[in-house]
Parts: structure tokens; sequence; C-alpha cells
């Protein structure tokens, strides 16, 4: 069992996700016992049926079109609330039932269901409520369950124009011409799952194709731990000059070079740091993790920044796909960045140059036109690759990007849909005038 440490105590959760071969929607829950509070995350839009069921009293929470590929999961929970368990109950739907103890029920009434996204559900029970003797007996001839009755969800909410994204960039106009000629790409590679978004930091137009769908972060999770070293050193709570010590539990395989070297190795941070970005040195980045206080503190850290869908769950290399986020959330991340919400103007010039030396070049870097320059950080571990970064034209223009595509394991094509999308944004961009955003 995985649990959000960065939720309230007594958090219950499972976080599951299908193999590396196969290509299962990644679903992640949570049952909060002392707030009588379900959540669950999906990498897909869902829209849930949710029923009040007696005989015995459960809650049924349906999710048409979401496979979860894997054995049913029992979660036990306690007061008043026998155990959350979920499986698939067809093919093509996903149910989660939260199954009360004998003798208790629940006022459907008071039952609420609302959608941060549409992929971002959260299921506030009432306290139960214990039957009388009579309601519990059941008759030969009674149906063996009923519908109590049906709760509607309360929709999610939208992207809507002029909303501030991040509270720092006027959200403007989807671009919908943008938008059509990536949906067409995307039919050419139907057999790819993918998640986009892309943001004008001129204009405040944008192109959000699956922008709040959660992914395995894979190495992108480096992005936001460098941002919090920085935010750390500008507090002078850390020095880019202090010794950090390799130990044995820190070190890890994957990539970088830093495992090749003998335990209790000394390093400055920053080397490190670097290292965790340019190389992806997975070492590197467990031992600046354990420096900032460990994963508990930057998931606190990450939720401060208004991170919806970004969460460490364990150290690197985390080749399962178990720490996530989203597109969405990665260019919300990089648009406090550019607009120094988050770092020092020192800082942030040092974390940019960081990310220009990032040597994976391969994905949206592949895709932009001579001259143009990108700060960016990678992510692949075979079943999944992603790339977020800040691209400056070379007439100063500057868009932000980030997109994952989960894929069949190393299959080349995901890396060339990475490519062709990204070289049709930035020839999008190209062609497009500059117009600044009204009112900024």
């Amino acid at each position: 069992m995985v649990k959000w440490r960065w939720f309230l105590p007594g958090f219950l959760g499972v976080f599951l996700m299908g193999g590396a071969a196969q290509t299962d929607t990644v679903i992640d829950w949570h049952f909060d016992r002392d707030r009588n509070q379900l959540e669950f995350r999906t990498d897909e839009y869902v829209q849930p049926s949710v029923q009040l069921i007696s005989n015995p009293t459960r809650l049924v929470i349906d999710l048409p079109g979401i496979v979860l590929g894997h054995p049913l999961v029992n979660q036990p929970v306690g007061n008043a609330i026998q155990e959350v368990r979920i499986g698939q109950f067809n093919p093509y739907t996903t149910r989660i039932v939260v199954a009360l103890d004998p003798g208790y029920t629940l006022d459907p009434n008071q039952v609420k269901v609302r959608g941060d996204s549409p992929s971002h559900w959260q299921v506030q029970l009432p306290s139960p409520q214990r039957l009388s003797d009579d309601s519990v007996s059941v008759s030969p001839d009674q149906p063996d369950s009923q519908t109590i009755g049906v709760i509607q969800p309360q929709m999610p909410p939208t992207l809507n124009p002029r909303e501030r994204f991040a509270d720092v960039v006027a959200l403007q106009s989807p671009l919908v011409d943008l938008q059509t000629q990536i949906q067409s790409v995307m039919g050419q590679y139907n057999f790819l799952q993918s998640g986009m978004f892309f943001l004008d930091l001129e204009t405040g137009n944008y192109v959000n194709v699956g922008g709040d769908r959660v992914f395995p972060a894979a190495s992108t999770i480096k992005l936001p731990i460098l941002l919090a070293f920085f935010q750390d050193l500008d507090a002078g709570r850390v020095s880019l000059d202090e010794t950090l010590v390799m130990r044995r539990d820190l070190m890890t395989g994957g990539s970088g070079t830093m495992q090749d070297e003998p335990i209790g190795s000394r390093f400055s941070a920053l080397e490190t740091v670097t290292k965790m970005i340019t190389i992806s040195d997975n070492t590197a980045t467990n031992m600046i993790i354990d420096r900032l206080g460990g994963i508990d503190r930057l998931n606190q850290r990450f939720h401060s920044w208004g991170l919806q869908d970004t969460v460490i769950r364990n150290l690197l290399a985390d080749l399962r796909g178990t720490n996530t986020t989203s597109s969405q959330d990665m260019v919300r991340l990089l648009s406090l960045v550019v607009n120094n919400r988050l770092l020092s103007r020192q800082s942030r010039d040092q974390v940019m140059d960081i990310l220009r030396h990032t040597t994976i070049r391969t994905l949206l870097p592949a895709g932009l036109g001579p001259g143009a320059d990108i700060a960016n950080k990678t992510g692949d571990i075979g079943f999944l690759i992603g790339d977020a970064g800040v691209i400056t034209m070379p007439n100063g223009r500057q868009y932000l990007a980030a997109i994952f595509v989960r894929r069949p394991y190393d299959d080349v094509r995901g890396r060339y849909f990475i490519q062709q999308i990204s070289r049709l944004v930035y020839s999008y961009m190209e062609r497009s005038p500059l117009q600044q955003a009204s009112g900024e």
C-alpha cells in the first residue's frame, strides 16, 4: 500500500497502475476516515455514476471508460464504514464501492460528489446512521438489494478565458485551429495516450488537450525538486558549496553516473543538483530530496504552489511510475518561475541555465526551429515519456510547453509523436502575430 503522505494522518490509500507494457488507466484513490471523504483521480476524463444501494448498504461509484486491469482490491476502514474496494465491474467500467457495516446507512441527500477537474473527484459522505432493529431484519420475500438514491455529481469547473493561470498569466482564448491540427495528428497515433498544455506568454492564448490528465512523472518530477532547492537557497536553508554525502540508502540505478562512485563519496550541493537535471541522475535526485527534508515536505511544498497532480510517492528511480504529475501542473510551475513568483531573479536565472543544459534533446527540442532556445526537463521510464520547458523564439516570443505520452514500452513512435507536436506548435507560433493580451 502506498499513501499520499502529504495528506492528513489517517488517510488510507492505494495506488494502482498498469504494468509497463500495458495501457491501463491509472487510478489513484484515498479514503480519509476522519473526514469521511473519498478522493480519486484518473488519467482519463470520467463522468462518475453514483448511487446508494441497500441490503447491504453501500455507495457504488461507477467510472465508465476506465480500465483498471487489476484484481479487486479491498481496504478496511472502520468507524461504521466496513471497507472501500475497487475492481473492474465490466470490461469498460471500473467500480468503487464504499461498504458500510451491517446496521448502518447513509442519507443520500447528504452525499456530495464534486469534480475539481474531469479527472479529479471528491465524494463527501455524511456520518453513517444506525438503522432500527426492524430495518435491519430482512424478510425472505424482500429483494436482495434496492436503490436508495441516485446522487448527481457536481461538474468540475473549466478553464475560462481571462482567468489568471497560476495567478500570474491572464488566459485569453483557446487556440482552436492549432488544437484541431494537434487532434488530427493524435488520430494518426491512436495507440498512444497523451496529455498536453501549451501557453503563449505573449498573448495568453493556450492549447489544452488533456492538460489535467494525470501521468507518471518519470524524471520530470526533478523539475519541481530543482525549484524547491533554489527556493531554499534563497531562504538561506541550503548553500551551493555545502557537501552532500552519498549514502547507500540513496543510491539507485537508472540514469546518472553518481551510482558508479563508492558509498561515502562527497559532492557539492551545486554539482548534485546540476547532475540531477543535466544528466537526470537518479542518485543525485535522492540526495537532494533527502537534503530538503524528505518526500512529505516536498509534497507539501508542491501543494502550496497550487500543483494538484504533482506528487512524489517513492524515491527514484521509480520505474513503475508511482510519482505523478500533469502537463497543466508543469506549465503552472513554469509560469510561476518565469514570472518570478517562486525564486529570486538570480536563482531563476541559474535554474534556467541548468535546464538549458539538459542533455536529452530528442523530444520538445527536436521540433524547434533554428535559433530557438529551450530550458526543459524530460522524463522516460519506457512506457511513459514526457517533456516540459520554456521555449524562447528568435523574435523574443516565449511559450510554455508540457506533454506526456503513455506508449508501448520503448516504442520510438511515442518520441516521433512529441517531435511532431512540438514542430506543429512552434510553426504555429512562428506564423502568429504578436498581440499583447488586452488589459496587460
